[in-house]
């Protein structure tokens, strides 16, 4: 009993000295911003909320993804991804790709399509927002109904139904939520961070960094 509480002291304490590590290389100001009030989330309660703030639209989220993909995986196991769409750039159809999102959440495919709609955009030119030969917009911009076709692609769901859904008073009300959520964030730019509504990553350049301040976050988040 004894040897075991020992070796249990000498767990303790390297977990301890490995959260002060952090705490010193990780600066409130500099490093992420404590938001004030924080947000709620989304989460079960006792899991911590890892949200991306992003757009299809955005080049840079699309650039991220593989950033994502790593964190997604080497997150603890009471940390949960959501992903919140951003609508603020009508130039680069973000409205449309926010409501193309909630429509997909409410339809439950949103998670098995997302890698897929980035692809279209930035991959394929399905979606395509901007000529890549030109890097000029596109005149029209997609229209919902070719998301609409997009996601039957991927997903299976049929347009009339995607549609449907994606004209109701409640994609609405999401939209507005979220929209209303982002500025009180104030978030600057996508993509961004924001850990369990009260911390938003102010991202590093390198991306092990991004994923080392995201887990030094979470840890303390969840000792709160």
């Amino acid at each position: 009993m004894e040897r075991f509480a020992a070796a249990l002291f000498v767990v303790l304490a390297f977990l301890a000295a490995q959260n002060a590590r952090a705490a010193d290389r990780w600066v409130e100001g500099r490093d992420y911003v404590l938001l004030s009030p924080p947000q709620s989330i989304s989460v079960p309660t006792g899991k911590i909320e890892v949200m991306e703030v992003f757009s299809y639209g955005c080049p840079g989220c699309n650039t991220f993804q593989p950033v994502m993909n790593r964190l997604r995986h080497s997150l603890p196991a009471n940390a949960q991804i959501v992903l919140l769409p951003a609508s603020w750039n009508s130039g680069e159809d973000w409205p449309m790709f926010q409501r193309a999102f909630f429509t997909a959440q409410s339809l439950g495919i949103a998670e098995r399509t997302h890698q897929g709609i980035f692809d279209a955009v930035w991959k394929t030119g399905e979606l395509a927002v901007s000529d890549p030969a030109t890097n000029r917009l596109k005149h029209p911009q997609p229209s919902l109904e070719d998301a609409a076709r997009c996601y039957a692609r991927i997903s299976g769901v049929k347009p009339e139904a995607f549609l449907a859904t994606a004209n109701s008073f409640a994609i609405d009300m999401k939209m507005r939520a979220a929209d209303k959520q982002i500025v009180a964030m104030q978030v600057p730019g996508t993509p961004c961070i924001v850990v369990n509504g009260k911390y938003r990553v102010i991202t590093p350049g390198n991306e092990q960094d991004v994923i080392d301040l995201v887990r030094f976050l979470v840890s303390k988040a969840s000792a709160r």
